[in-house]
């Protein structure tokens, strides 16, 4: 009898269980399409032009899996890189919470084109908006597919109006688009991540200055922190009110930051109770000051990830939606109602698609762009609630996506300006300074690259006091500069992620051209 092959080293066993992995994630997503197909198909759909149907369900499922693998880990990446969360947990509470703000506050009417960058009055046959908007979910789902393979988070809003804005200009030519509109979208790639990027690192400084550049840091807690966990419940409670319960309370601004008071002023009173309590046994250092804000994180990750789901099923369920209508009614409407079973679909394709591939980009947002701690992703989860808020009193059209990583690449620069400026302080102290014992400094130094920028502080101090001396060239001191900024933020990730921004509405728009195209050719 033939017996089974061993691996003959670790690295094959290791390879073997990757590959069985990769199998395994591949049988489930399968899986969960097969049973959309089963569903539609034996579901009775006898409307006429159901088999379209069937293919726009399919899409949508395969397009609400790929949010899922993609776009979630803007929302617990943060909290799972600080060790707030543990991978499989950020997973459990993100993929409950999506599907409940999916179901909860979805909507139960949903805009036929997103955005509006399209007039649907020019597609004329109910046919070609049909082909139009399957090209367009089919295209933005491979987009993000193709994105979530390369590790690079873009924005799953982009991509559907990418789709929809070349599919439209297949079906209808270059006046069917609101270029209005499109500007728009194009500022927001600039905007949404310079918004955040500059609240998140504004939030860090004041940290920084109030809590942990301070002798006493229990102490600094004690007076700060309540006030800190106070503006991140204000924060939230008003970005959900407005932001993800609409259709359930259609509430103003004003109204929406009423009740953030309210539910600031509760979270004020019981943290500050809780940190008198803590006090007493806390140690008087930076990791004593993040563990404060290990809870406050875990509501943030599921808060996000509530308003995530109520906001970008609409991405993958948009689509389905107006094609059922299409079909039924024979019409191209501007809004369409969201039957059940298309709503189950993008929840559980949400759910589903994180479960299977959200693990890759929750890494690559919580840990690989610049490293985070509890303090550091508080600041991040804030910056993007507040940019939110911001954004939607003036009408701009922010994506999340940018938001949250342009909050991850503030504070990792702020981090980078503040080590860089440091060494500049320590270099010209050296260079004053007489002393005899070079490899003595040297070991200094490499413990100086090392540390916070906390602990340079003190190393700094440490260096006036004791005068030690170094005769560090120019060349040598850039060289040190270097190597701080590429510990604070992996600039080959940045250069990625930018590059994936810019060409999210290109790529998609060109793969859903070709679609339409294809499926007029299928059909007509």
């Amino acid at each position: 009898m033939t017996q089974p092959a061993v691996p003959d080293s670790a690295a094959d066993y290791l390879a073997s269980d990757a590959s069985a992995a990769r199998l395994f994630r591949l049988g489930v997503g399968s899986l969960f399409l097969l049973l959309i197909w089963a569903f539609m198909h034996f579901g009775g759909l006898t409307v006429p032009g159901s088999p379209l149907l069937l293919v726009a369900a399919l899409f949508g499922g395969y397009m609400a899996m790929n949010i899922g693998a993609n776009d979630v880990a803007n929302n617990v990446g943060p909290s799972v890189g600080s060790g707030a969360l543990t991978m499989t947990g950020a997973v459990i509470i993100a993929a409950i919470f999506e599907a409940a703000g999916a179901l909860i506050a979805g909507g139960e009417v949903i805009s036929t084109i997103k955005g509006g960058i399209i007039n649907p009055e020019m597609v004329g046959d109910p046919r070609n908006f049909i082909w139009l908007m399957t090209g367009a979910v089919l295209a933005g789902a491979m987009w993000l597919n193709l994105a979530t393979i390369l590790g690079a988070p873009v924005s799953t809003t982009h991509s559907i109006v990418g789709g929809v804005l070349g599919a439209g200009l297949a079906a209808g030519g270059l006046a069917i688009a609101n270029w209005g509109v499109m500007g728009s979208i194009v500022a927001s790639w600039v905007i949404s991540p310079m918004l955040g990027g500059l609240i998140s690192a504004a939030f860090l400084y004041l940290i920084k200055l109030t809590v942990l550049y301070k002798q006493d840091r229990v102490m600094a807690a004690r007076r700060v922190v309540p006030w800190l966990i106070a503006v991140m419940a204000w924060a939230f409670a008003t970005y959900l009110v407005i932001k993800a319960l609409p259709e359930i309370w259609d509430a103003s601004f004003l109204e929406a930051a009423g009740v953030g008071l309210v539910i600031a002023a509760i979270a004020f009173q019981v943290v500050r109770a809780g940190i008198v309590r803590q006090a007493a046994t806390m140690a008087n250092s930076i990791e004593g000051v993040n563990g404060l804000f290990t809870i406050p994180l875990v509501f943030a990750a599921a808060l996000l990830s509530f308003a995530h789901g109520a906001n970008d099923v609409a991405n993958a369920i948009g689509p389905v939606a107006a094609i059922n209508e299409a079909i039924t009614s024979g019409d191209i409407a501007g809004q369409a109602p969201i039957p059940l079973w298309v709503m189950l679909l993008g929840a559980v394709g949400l759910a589903v698609g994180l479960a299977l591939y959200g693990p890759r980009l929750i890494k690559t947002v919580g840990s690989e762009i610049t490293e985070l701690d509890k303090t550091r992703a508080y600041c991040i989860a804030l910056a993007a609630a507040i940019t939110v808020i911001i954004a939607s009193q003036l009408g701009l059209p922010v994506s999340s996506t940018h938001i949250a990583l342009g909050a991850v690449f503030g504070v990792g620069f702020l981090r980078e300006f503040l080590k860089t400026n440091y060494a500049s302080r320590l270099h010209g102290i050296l260079e004053h300074h007489q002393g005899n014992d070079r490899e003595q400094l040297q070991a200094f130094l490499d413990d100086f690259r090392r540390a916070s920028v906390e602990e340079m502080e003190a190393m700094i101090r440490q260096a006036k006091e004791k005068q030690t001396e170094v005769r560090l060239k120019k060349k040598e001191r850039k060289r040190l500069k270097k190597i701080y900024q590429e510990e604070m933020v992996k600039r080959h990730l940045m250069l990625k992620i930018v590059a994936a921004w810019v060409i999210t509405v290109p790529a998609s728009g060109l793969l859903a051209a070709m679609f339409y195209f294809t499926l007029r050719g299928i059909f007509v």
